[in-house]
């Protein structure tokens, strides 16, 4: 240790020598004498600074794909997945830390593009001008498949239409169809009350961008805060109809999502190019043939730019034990395949 602080000390003097002696040369400009100091130290200093920001310099990061302390913004849509595999990875590495921030779709990507985070999670992929701003600022952004999410309607559990046309979804968003009794003429239900997450929101832009809506939504669509909050409002109101992620739905063996799916019903929806009787309802089977027509795709977007934690965690989640967690969540693995089991009932 003594041996390397000696070298240091004697590459900075000889810097320093060499410094003084270019700068006492300088004929073109003249500077004041009671300045050549202060030019000197400045130079000097900034040559050090230099030095020790370069590779193999006097510093180095604390930080590698499992150690570290960060944070990354997620579409709150996916946070009872996040959590769980964040919490797998820092209980398996004990010197990371990672702080999970949850916020609308809309402010995620905002997030991102300002530089205040270098990983977040959602189902939305960067469009050609972000990813060019990026590039023109040096930045490559490096998007990863994770998962695949569905899109879940859940009614009232004193609201007996718990199947409903993909067709008829369509025209509720269209402002078609805004009464039960014109789905289900027995219906005594009067007006359908839209009840989603947020109007940043990543579900109602996946709903307007597949029904191709560039008009406001209709007077009875109505957003609130979360999807708990979505959920909470559909249990309480026997006209609602909720839109939320299935993450928060579908972990059976998940103690939250099970009261959650204790509280209201999951809709089954018809297929979207044909109907033949057959309703689906979110399940990974159905996530996966996308028999199921309200699926999308979840990934991560890093801007890191060297092998940091962020690039662990993302290593960990699309390896066998993240996708492992994908799948025990009720969504579907992105990177590990899956196998489907047909039982025959008699």
């Amino acid at each position: 240790m003594k041996n390397n602080t000696m070298r240091v000390t004697s590459f900075i003097q000889k810097i320093t020598n060499i410094a003084s002696h270019k700068i006492n040369n300088i004929n073109k400009i003249k500077v004041p004498g009671s300045y050549n100091h202060l030019v000197t130290s400045g130079l000097i200093l900034a040559m050090i600074v230099s030095l020790s920001s370069c590779k193999g310099g006097f510093t180095r990061t604390d930080e590698s794909p499992t150690r570290g302390d960060i944070r990354i913004i997620s579409d709150e849509s996916f946070k009872p997945l996040i959590d769980t595999e964040i919490d797998s990875f820092t209980t398996l590495y004990t010197n990371a830390k990672i702080k999970p921030v949850y916020k609308p779709e809309y402010d995620v990507i905002n997030d991102f593009m300002n530089d205040s985070v270098k990983v977040i999670v959602t189902s939305k992929k960067l469009t050609e001008d972000q990813i060019q701003y990026l590039r023109d600022s040096l930045i490559i952004a490096r998007t990863i498949s994770f998962a695949w999410d569905a899109i879940v309607l859940v009614t009232n559990k004193e609201n007996n239409d718990t199947l409903i046309n993909y067709a008829d979804i369509r025209n509720i968003f269209l402002g078609n169809l805004k009464r039960w009794n014109e789905l289900d003429p027995g219906s005594n239900l009067g007006d359908i009350r839209v009840i989603f997450d947020n109007t940043k929101s990543g579900n109602i832009r996946y709903f307007k961008e597949l029904f191709e809506i560039d008009t406001p939504l209709p007077d009875n669509f109505f957003a609130v805060n979360t999807n708990p909050e979505v959920i909470d409002f559909v249990s309480r109101n026997k006209d609602a109809l909720g839109i939320v992620s299935v993450s928060w739905t579908g972990g059976a063996g998940d103690s939250l999502s099970r009261s959650f799916i204790d509280k209201v019903n999951i809709v089954g929806v018809s297929p979207r190019y044909f109907y033949d009787g057959t309703y689906y309802r979110p399940s990974p089977g159905s996530i996966y043939t996308k028999d199921y027509p309200f699926v999308r795709e979840i990934y991560f977007i890093s801007r890191e730019t060297f092998n940091g934690l962020g690039t662990g965690l993302i290593q960990w989640a699309t390896a066998e034990q993240g996708q492992t967690i994908v799948l025990k969540s009720g969504l579907v693995p992105a990177t590990m395949p899956i196998r489907l089991v047909q039982i025959k009932t008699e």
